[in-house]
């Protein structure tokens, strides 16, 4: 659980990015000057909202009416005096949907140093055998499979840098092939140097349209495949892959950005987007310790 000085700072971050967002969303809408319309702002802030959408990911709590009825309104009237019901607050929590994405897009991400790590990770809906009465995300989400099976839901890909700070997500169905982000120019903005992944991002074709871009893609090969020579340091960093599982297994465990009560699509992308916020915000990440000596050769620690 972040301390009050930590809540306090996110607070801050979060009112001074809406005022701007606010004054830049006020210069490109439309203005519709046939009806008046009542401007009246909401009794609890955009701000104060998304504070607390990332305080429910960081304090290990399982079910978020529990956490709004029994920790925000009973321990923490003094962080936020104007608080609304919960029915209220969960019709609210739509509305920050869009400038939280933006907020972790632009205030949050990290910055990449040369070396990435990239994999994709499942986020289950419900339980296989309750696909076929699953009505929340029915015509939404999709069958896949990934190492540990078949599963009904989405894919969340990620990019991290080797002090496991998130680069940029996307979240996708989950039959989406993971080579298909990769093929997206935006997905990759900043991305420079090696970016390593697993076996199932092999492409001869994904290989040299990254290399034009100034991305080295690194894998390992399948059993039948033909070996190629890898330098050294290429090899150290594959066995140093396992960071980017240690963050999904934080994202997943810590921060509960997967699991099935969702009861619509807005609560599953609030519930996303609120816990990859919270991962940005943790004191402590899994890193790796990267060095280069003088006969510039790559050491790791």
């Amino acid at each position: 659980m972040f301390s009050e000085a930590k809540v306090t700072e996110i607070y801050c971050m979060a009112d001074d990015f809406f005022k701007e967002f606010a004054i830049q969303q006020e210069t490109y809408m439309i203005k519709d000057t046939s009806h008046k319309h009542r401007n009246k702002p909401n009794r609890m802030s955009a701000a104060e909202i998304m504070v607390i959408l990332i305080l429910f990911h960081s304090g290990g709590f399982r079910c978020f009416k529990h956490y709004y009825q029994e920790y925000v309104c009973k321990h923490l009237p003094h962080l936020f005096p104007k608080r609304v019901s919960y029915n209220r607050f969960v019709e609210l929590e739509k509305e920050v949907l869009l400038p939280l994405t933006i907020f972790i897009k632009q205030v949050l991400l990290g910055t990449c140093m040369g070396i990435s790590f990239v994999d994709s990770t499942p986020l289950r809906v419900c339980r296989n055998q309750r696909i076929f009465v699953h009505k929340t995300f029915k015509g939404l989400a999709e069958r896949g499979k990934c190492l540990m099976g078949w599963f009904f839901g989405f894919k969340l890909h990620l990019i991290i840098n080797d002090k496991g700070e998130i680069l940029n997500f996307m979240f996708t169905l989950g039959n989406v092939d993971d080579r298909e982000p990769l093929k997206q120019g935006r997905f990759l903005d900043n991305i420079k140097g090696k970016l390593c992944a697993n076996k199932g991002y092999i492409g001869q074709a994904l290989f040299e349209t990254l290399f034009l871009d100034g991305i080295q893609l690194i894998t390992k090969v399948k059993n039948k495949m033909k070996n190629s020579l890898m330098n050294i340091a290429d090899k150290i960093l594959l066995r140093k892959r396992a960071l980017i599982e240690t963050v999904n297994d934080e994202l997943k465990n810590i921060a509960q950005i997967e699991h099935s009560r969702h009861r619509s699509f807005n609560n599953f992308i609030a519930n996303a987007l609120s816990a990859i916020a919270a991962y940005c915000f943790f004191e402590k990440k899994p890193v790796i310790d990267i060095e280069f000596i003088k006969d510039r050769q790559l050491a790791l620690f």
